[in-house]
């Protein structure tokens, strides 16, 4: 049989505060969608393959077209 301790209000709120900050991990709430994106970005790795295959697509693209107005007035 197992020896049981009694604890003092103390200490039992103490365990339980410690049990959950260990079952849940911090929750964060975002004013909108793309703050949450911005974060998981952050915090998110790239796989080195998908970096360089970006990397590779990115420079295949041809520059954007000048607008008309933009040749037009010489800008």
């Amino acid at each position: 049989m197992k020896r049981q301790t009694k604890l003092t209000p103390l200490e039992h709120e103490q365990q339980s505060v410690a049990r959950q900050q260990t079952q849940q991990p911090s929750a964060r709430e975002f004013a909108s969608a793309e703050e949450m994106l911005r974060h998981d970005a952050l915090h998110t790795p790239v796989p080195s393959a998908i970096a360089q295959r970006l990397q590779e697509s990115l420079g295949q693209l041809q520059p954007p077209v000048r607008s008309w107005w933009r040749r037009w007035l010489g800008q």
